[in-house]
């Protein structure tokens, strides 16, 4: 086996609308920290590719009367009729090793693009259920996965006893509901708190400490959430 193909790969899942926005000059830096630490790094922008994030009955095979759609993701992953874009997308997020959702942080949560990715891309049937199971038995189980986001506020806001409260609170449904769900180990989130408030000198030092911390993961050492 050649070494390149012995290269883990980072599957970068990017949602933001510009382009020229602190979060994606964080998203480029981290990405060149992974490619640099021997990673092979597959970068999806859900803005620039157009995704749909709306998971409807359109993109599966006609329905008779009651529409539940995760039996009619299980049915799709079993005929082979799952929606092209999203089977593709589906084989990107199974040959990663390490998954990274870069974000900025919206009402204390994903960007209502990259939850529409997760519901059409964790696809029943083809990360969890089925032939798989939840947790440790997932289709992800023994890959990891992390945040990599921005927010408005400042740091000392998401503290205990912050304005507006800990960090690890918003974040638990990502962490446990979405990624741990399907498998992932999670690691530590790198976050660059308020990034809108800083000087120019600021964000280069902010952007200098994600790739020190994105390192860190690629190395083996970011810590696991839990």
């Amino acid at each position: 086996m050649s070494t390149f193909d012995a290269a883990p790969t980072a599957l970068i899942v990017h949602a933001h609308p510009e382009p020229r926005s602190f979060s994606t000059a964080q998203m480029n830096t981290a990405a060149q920290a992974l490619r640099d630490a021997g990673y092979r790094v597959d970068v999806l922008d859900l803005y620039g590719e157009g995704w749909a994030p709306v998971l409807d009955r359109d993109e599966f095979a006609p329905v008779d009367g009651y529409f539940k759609p995760q039996a009619e993701q299980m049915r799709a992953v079993g005929d082979g009729t799952l929606d092209a874009t999203v089977a593709a997308h589906l084989h990107r997020l199974l040959a990663a090793d390490l998954l990274v959702l870069s974000f900025p942080m919206w009402w204390f949560s994903l960007p209502a693009v990259l939850k529409g990715w997760v519901d059409r891309v964790f696809v029943m049937g083809g990360v969890f259920g089925g032939d798989h199971g939840i947790l440790d038995e997932a289709a992800l189980a023994g890959k990891r996965a992390m945040l990599l986001f921005t927010t408005g506020g400042p740091s000392a806001a998401f503290q205990e006893g912050g304005e507006l409260g800990r960090m690890s609170d918003f974040l638990f449904h990502i962490h446990r509901g979405m990624l741990e769900f399907v498998g992932f180990q999670v690691v530590d989130p790198v976050i660059t708190y308020a990034p809108a408030r800083m000087t120019d000198q600021e964000r280069a030092a902010a952007l200098d400490a994600v790739g020190e911390s994105v390192a860190l993961v690629a190395s083996g050492a970011g810590l696991a959430v839990r």
